[in-house]
Order: C-alpha cells, then structure tokens, then sequence
C-alpha cells in the first residue's frame, strides 16, 4: 500500500504486533515510555482485552523503506466505538451521523485504554531525517484511511515530537488537562512536605495518619515478586472499582499476569493489606525517569485509602527511586492539593469530510481557550508554598 507522502516509501498494516515482532518494534519505541513497548502493547492483545470482539481491531502501522527496513510504527486500531479512548468525541460521532454521516468506524492512535502521554509515531533513533519520517507517517496514516473510507484518524495523548508531525501533516490539535506531580530533588516525602503551604502540609499528615491508622500495612511488590494470588486480588479490586462506576471492565484477568512476565520490574503494584488479607491495590508503570499510575481498587471502607494508595505511596517511590515525575492518570482536580499539578495533554484529529472538520476545528479552537483558562485557574489552587519554585 503506497500510502506515505514520499514515492520511495510504503505503508503497510498489520494485525497483529506479532506480525512485526518485539526486535523490530522496540528498536522504534525505546525503553522511555512502558505503554508503547512491545511487552505492553502484545500483552493488551494476547491477553484478549484488544481484540475485534471488543471493538478494537488491530492495525498497527509500519512505515518502510524500499527494502522494506522499518523506518516508523505506529500503534493504530479500527474503532466502531469511541469508549477507552479518554479525549471525547461522541458528540462529534453523534452531530455526523444526525447529519446523513457515518462517523464509525474510524482510525485510532493511541494505547487503548491508557490516557498517558507518549510517543505515538514511534521512529528509529538512527533516522537522517526524523521530521520527514514522523511526517510521512502522520500523512499515511490518513491516507490509509481514505483508501479504506474510514471518517477520521484520531491520535491520542501525544508527545511534543509526534504532536509536531502531526500538526505538519495538517491534523488538527486538542488540548486537555493531567495532574503530575513533580520531584525537585526531594530527599524525602518529609523533603516534599516541606514545600508545601502549612496549611497543606498539615492536611496530608492528618489524611497519611488516617489511612495508616486503620490497622493497614502497605507493600510494594515488582515484576516477578508478585504472585499470581496477588494478582487475583487485584482483579477482584479492579472490578469493583468498575462495578461501583458503572463502567466496563476492559481489561481482563490474564492481562495483568501476562503484562509482569514481560515487564518485569516496570510493573509496580502497591498493595495494602489488613490482618495479612489484601483488601485494595494499585498498579503503576515505571518509565525511564517517571512512575505512571494506572488502575487501582478496594474491598471496604478506609478513609483516605485511595490518596494513601494511589497518590502519596506513589511519590514516596518516585523519590525513592529518584523518578522526576508521577503521571497519576486522567481527570481529578482533587489532585492539585495533593501535589499534583495541571499539565496539558495533546490529541490530533484528521477528518475526512469538510464539513465536519470545518465544524470540530471552531469547536477546538473555543475548547482551546477554556481549556487555558482553566489551567490558569486551576494553578492558583497550587499547594506549594509561594517562594517555592515547584
């Protein structure tokens, strides 16, 4: 399929990570980002959790050379619906389709089920010229998606170099708000403290000696370290957490234990337990030089359990292992007071029809200045103490 920009270079999709194998994939994605790798993404799909059946049909796109040499990958799926995706666009999917328009299915970049920042057109480190393979990537992709009459190519959570390709290739760009805590050379959670107003500071002694005062001890356990009861636990924690949000459990069971064979220490599960009984869970992802919060759930009612959890066990391992950043997940302004501060996501969207992009670009842009001017809001509720430069 000659779908690049470029004549001498091709496109070609593929069903399966399989099919492009973990050497090849890795040597594009790096070892910064967990969610790109090969171990995260092939896990995802052997586990079933992606799969046609749940409405994520694997695409993965390869850009090559002419002696078929992969320069560029990309993670790609068909979507007929729009859930797992985090940036919203079904009232996009809903104003197209009242129009006459057949929104689904359509393309999406992204790592399912995962609203955390990262490279989505993955290049080879030895490339002349990056930008022009990132472009010619970003350019194929909608390509692709016309040649297979698909409405639009969504990538989602973007990094600053594929948002540039993106942009390049004439995408247009969305903006969101994370909350991500930063280290600034903290010796200690004490050392982060510290930082903080005195009134902040003293709020989240009082939350850490309320949830630790409740009979619960917390460990932290790493790739093979966690045993396959650990693991059940955690199933069970990640349901109900579903079950309680009216939401669909994408993932399933074998995920997790597939995700710490070929993660190994990336994966970091915090677990607390009571009388030697775990009753709540968090998982995270360890990245290069940050600590990535992803799922977390409980059995019972502990006060301030999910911040302990979640949150402030999260920075005292980031200091501990001397991370510069946590990514605690999507939404949550309920995080500002905890340390975690706004952050702006990226998203590009390429859509077929004029019309429709005509009317989601004026969309964007409106959304663009809110989003603005919430961050800027938002930072007037920073924790941290004035003087302070975090």
């Amino acid at each position: 399929m000659n779908n690049a920009s470029e004549p001498e270079w091709s496109l070609t999709l593929h069903a399966s990570i399989h099919d492009i194998g973990s050497f090849e994939w890795d040597a594009c994605a790096g070892d910064e980002n967990p969610f790109v790798s090969f171990a995260f993404l092939s896990a995802l799909e052997d586990s079933g959790s992606v799969a046609d059946r749940t409405g994520w049909l694997v695409r993965h796109a390869a850009l090559r050379a002419p002696d078929g040499t992969i320069l560029a990958l990309a993670p790609l799926y068909g979507k007929v619906h729009s859930m797992g995706e985090y940036v919203f666009d079904q009232s996009w999917a809903r104003a197209y389709e009242a129009a006459g328009g057949r929104y689904y299915p359509k393309f999406q970049c992204a790592v399912p089920f995962s609203p955390v920042p990262g490279p989505r057109l993955l290049l080879r480190k030895d490339l002349p010229d990056p930008d022009a393979v990132g472009q010619a990537l970003a350019a194929g992709l909608m390509q692709a998606a016309s040649q297979l009459g698909l409405s639009s190519v969504h990538a989602t959570f973007c990094n600053e170099q594929s948002m540039a390709a993106f942009k390049s290739a004439g995408y247009l760009t969305r903006l969101g708000i994370q909350y991500h805590w930063h280290n600034q050379g903290y010796d200690s959670f004490e050392g982060f403290l510290n930082a903080l107003s005195s009134r902040k500071r003293k709020a989240v002694r009082k939350e850490r000696k309320s949830a630790q005062s409740c009979g619960l001890t917390f460990v932290t356990r790493r790739g093979q370290e966690i045993t396959p009861a650990d693991w059940s636990a955690f199933y069970r924690f990640y349901q109900s957490t579903i079950d309680r949000k009216w939401g669909s459990a994408y993932l399933s069971e074998a995920f997790f234990p597939i995700l710490s064979e070929r993660l190994g220490d990336r994966v970091v599960l915090m677990m607390a337990e009571h009388e030697g009984k775990p009753v709540a869970g968090a998982l995270n992802l360890m990245g290069q030089d940050a600590l990535f919060g992803r799922n977390w759930g409980c059995e019972g009612d502990w006060p301030f359990l999910h911040f302990e959890l979640c949150y402030y066990q999260a920075i005292d391992f980031a200091i501990a292992h001397g991370l510069s950043r946590v990514e605690a997940g999507a939404q949550g302004e309920h995080k500002i007071q905890r340390g975690y501060l706004p952050a702006f996501t990226h998203s590009a969207h390429a859509i077929a029809d004029p019309g429709l992009r005509n009317a989601v670009a004026a969309f964007l842009d409106e959304e663009r200045a809110a989003i603005r001017d919430e961050a800027e809001a938002l930072a007037a509720y920073s924790p941290y103490r004035q003087d302070d430069s975090s």
